[in-house]
């Protein structure tokens, strides 16, 4: 079995399983429709949210935590919680959790500063994000009720349609660079948010050579972003998001542990030039984890 097999099985491995994809999709269901019943006056279990994050960039990979929902409200909530004595942001949030309980009553679920989190015993953490419509039809304002209360903007819409179509015009590998990141970030406690290695994959991914091929170029798609990641300013702390352009903070140093991935992808890559396929496997497991091929 050569590389592009390899990476093939390995895509496999590191995509979410369709019984955890069955049991977001029960619990986003039912979140929505309570959310629905008490804001809108409907019971749908779709209207009115979105997923975003990782999992509504289709970025995420196995071993996903949390996952991130939008609700957006009626904008007539937005004046009578701007107009509240106090921390309206606080209220809107607690009105949230409210709802959200009558439905998850047994789950631990509070007000996180802009979200309201569901924890849920099999580790999936829900963190919904109320927000409200703008006038540009695309993007969000939402409640923050740190620091006494304010509001905040995002477009998440713009984000997952720019990953999408850089995904659309590299043969989808932005996104399955995308996921392999995350598990060696996983694996090797690398500290970077999801939305960093999207970001970076997707600035990286528009000028490489190959970025049209299939699976038995992986090994150099992933060599040559573990080197790319290890040439960051280190003293860089934002990044610009794909599609938004919000700010995506540094969490810590990360080019170090790219550089020691980079050299292990030269050691693995010389080892497939030498038809060493075993020795190839264990290099790239000790990147990857036991999700790679043996």
């Amino acid at each position: 079995m050569g590389v592009g097999e390899d990476f093939s099985r390995f895509k496999d491995g590191y995509n979410i399983d369709a019984s955890t994809m069955a049991s977001i999709s029960y619990r986003y269901r039912r979140i929505t429709r309570q959310l629905n019943k008490d804001f809108w006056n409907t019971e749908s279990e779709t209207t009115h949210s979105l997923y975003v994050g990782s999992y509504g960039r289709d970025t995420a990979a196995r071993g996903l935590s949390d996952l991130d929902v939008g609700f957006v409200l009626p904008n007539s909530l937005y004046h009578q919680y701007n107009a509240h004595l106090g921390n309206g942001q606080s209220a809107l949030l607690q009105a949230v959790k409210r709802s959200i309980q009558k439905t998850y009553t047994t789950s631990e679920s509070f007000g996180d500063g802009q979200v309201v989190v569901v924890s849920f015993t099999d580790g999936i953490t829900f963190e919904i994000l109320p927000a409200f419509d703008n006038s540009d039809g695309d993007s969000w304002t939402y409640p923050n009720a740190n620091g006494g209360g304010s509001w905040k903007t995002c477009n998440p819409r713009a984000e997952m349609r720019a990953v999408d179509t850089r995904s659309l015009l590299t043969n989808r590998n932005l996104k399955y660079l995308c996921r392999m990141m995350r598990v060696w970030r996983d694996v090797h406690s690398v500290p970077m948010s999801g939305m960093l290695i999207d970001t970076l994959a997707y600035q990286f991914i528009e000028g490489w050579a190959h970025r049209d091929k299939s699976f038995f170029y992986h090994d150099y798609m992933a060599r040559d972003f573990f080197l790319y990641l290890s040439q960051r300013d280190t003293t860089q702390s934002y990044w610009r998001a794909p599609g938004s352009g919000a700010l995506v903070a540094r969490k810590g140093a990360f080019e170090r542990k790219a550089a020691s991935a980079y050299a292990k992808a030269l050691e693995a890559i010389t080892y497939d030039a030498n038809g060493h396929d075993w020795s190839r496997r264990q290099k790239w497991r000790e990147i990857f984890g036991t999700l790679f091929p043996a």
